[in-house]
């Protein structure tokens, strides 16, 4: 099957659209005449109703960003979303789940997969725009490694380095970090982070972002980081 996959697979041809393009796998109709009628303004949004239908596109072109739920007829999300991880050509594809509120344990699941992001239905289509346009801006920005004092960024392979050992870090922490080091010596405004790395209004309502910052710099110290992030209070963070 991964053969098959590969061979058919057909990337994105410049000029093919001015649209950035989505592909959205989700078998409630209802659902996804929302996707369509939400995205179409800044899209090219196409739906499909299973993992069948879903790889079968990619004959004729590839997307920018991924919509997938988890509950779906046949493969269900978790195995569609382990094959294109799995494939070389799919693999940088930002991947958004969606599933039923309140299924912790599909959360997790679908990010230890290799999930980009994660969305609850039912949701906001404001915060579902808001997701996807940060996915897409991050999925920009990681074309070349980002490399400040002894820390490497390596995109290619979704993670960090301190002088060349692998930093364990969670997915917000990664992008977190990412954020900072492309953007060393500039302070980060809080809510630059929370729009960049969250994607959603916690602004003003939890201690989120400080304790991802504390357990980021906790990591970094015990890694022998010679950067540091500073607290520049009031305003935001900064890597020096």
């Amino acid at each position: 099957m991964e053969a098959c996959f590969e061979k058919r697979f057909a990337p994105k041809k410049l000029g093919d659209s001015l649209k950035q393009t989505i592909f959205a796998v989700e078998d409630d109709r209802a659902i996804q005449e929302l996707y369509e009628f939400t995205l179409e303004q800044d899209f090219d949004c196409h739906c499909f109703y299973d993992g069948e239908s879903f790889f079968g596109a990619f004959e004729k072109t590839s997307p920018d960003l991924i919509l997938l739920d988890i509950m779906l007829p046949g493969e269900d999300g978790y195995a569609i979303l382990a094959k294109l991880k799995e494939n070389g050509s799919t693999s940088n594809i930002p991947v958004i789940m969606v599933s039923a509120k309140g299924e912790e344990i599909s959360k997790v699941k679908g990010l230890n997969l290799g999930a980009d992001d994660y969305i609850s239905k039912p949701f906001g289509v404001l915060e579902l725009v808001a997701r996807i346009k940060a996915n897409l801006r991050r999925t920009a920005k990681s074309t070349e490694n980002v490399a400040y004092k002894n820390i490497l960024i390596d995109y290619s392979k979704h993670r960090i380095l301190v002088d060349e050992v692998a930093l364990k870090t969670t997915l917000k922490e990664y992008n977190l970090l990412c954020l900072l080091a492309e953007n060393a010596e500039t302070v980060q405004m809080r809510e630059t982070i929370f729009n960049e790395v969250w994607g959603d209004s916690f602004i003003g309502e939890t201690r989120t972002l400080d304790i991802h910052i504390k357990d980021l710099r906790k990591k970094l110290a015990e890694a022998g980081s010679e950067a540091v992030i500073q607290t520049i209070r009031g305003v935001g963070y900064m890597l020096i």
